[in-house]
């Protein structure tokens, strides 16, 4: 890290935030996301490495984060996402009796496959047209301002731990043998709210909702789907294709999650000119 090399390198957690963070605007999601991200590591360097106590970073990373020039109105806020850990950590916190798993693989699936809630009711696997393989489908038509979206296939994105391991939970293979019983989600759009209260009842989500606070964000059951998103653009895949398997336009897309323009742009031209 070029940050930590020179004769005035940073010192502790403090003053390496502060070094990272100085180039992107204050209270930007590009800037809350190296945040976070910094924070996890050194706080794994800490924990697991055995790293000096001033390498760990403070618990309200808000101070560093900043504030925006101009800020969205309050309300319009539909939650941040999820890190790979977050979501780990939140299930492996999930009570271990028939419902605990149940909401665990609906949890799964929601993360793995960036699904909105109430798509778990809509969910299938059918064979690919050309490969003959079994794939995600997801048969929801969501009304929105150009129309109907379309059913499609679905992507799975498997999450990582800290070691780098990807998670193979093995969804698709057990959706197909009938091994995965959803919870009850009620009817339509109360899929949302039906996971709500059942996390708000869980000690992690409580804990998870606090320490995201602390950042400045909101912990919401879209929170899995937004992690999807945001999981895809640190792998490069392009927004067009992480668009399409979330089921809303590029357009939307772009819109929704600013990590997929202005950043994506400016990476697929560095990788342009690397070459």
């Amino acid at each position: 890290m070029q940050q930590l090399e020179g004769q005035k390198r940073p010192t502790d957690a403090i003053s390496l935030l502060d070094a990272c963070l100085r180039g992107w605007a204050p209270g930007s999601r590009a800037r809350q996301i190296r945040a976070q991200s910094l924070a996890q590591f050194l706080r794994h360097c800490v924990e697991r490495e055995k790293f000096p106590e001033s390498w760990r970073p403070p618990a309200d990373l808000r101070p560093h984060i900043g504030v925006a020039a101009a800020e969205t109105a309050a309300g319009h806020r539909k939650g941040d996402p999820f890190t790979d850990l977050e979501v780990l950590q939140l299930i492996d916190a999930l009570p271990t009796d028939e419902p605990g798993r149940r909401w665990a693989d609906a949890l799964r699936l929601l993360a793995e496959l960036g699904l909105r809630p109430i798509e778990l009711q809509h969910l299938g696997v059918r064979s690919d047209p050309g490969s003959g393989k079994p794939l995600w489908w997801c048969s929801y038509r969501k009304r929105s301002g150009g129309g109907m979206t379309t059913p499609r296939w679905v992507h799975p994105l498997p999450l990582t731990d800290w070691d780098g391991r990807r998670q193979d939970w093995q969804l698709l293979e057990r959706w197909r043998a009938g091994a995965i019983e959803l919870p009850p989600l009620g009817a339509g759009p109360g899929a949302a709210d039906a996971i709500g209260t059942y996390l708000k009842r869980q000690r992690g989500w409580r804990e998870l909702r606090e320490r995201m606070a602390t950042r400045g964000e909101r912990a919401v059951p879209y929170s899995f789907r937004h992690g999807y998103s945001l999981r895809g653009h640190q792998l490069g895949i392009d927004p067009g294709s992480v668009a399409l398997s979330m089921g809303h336009s590029l357009e939307v897309h772009l819109r929704s999650y600013p990590w997929a323009s202005g950043q994506g742009a400016a990476a697929a031209f560095a990788k342009a000119l690397a070459t």
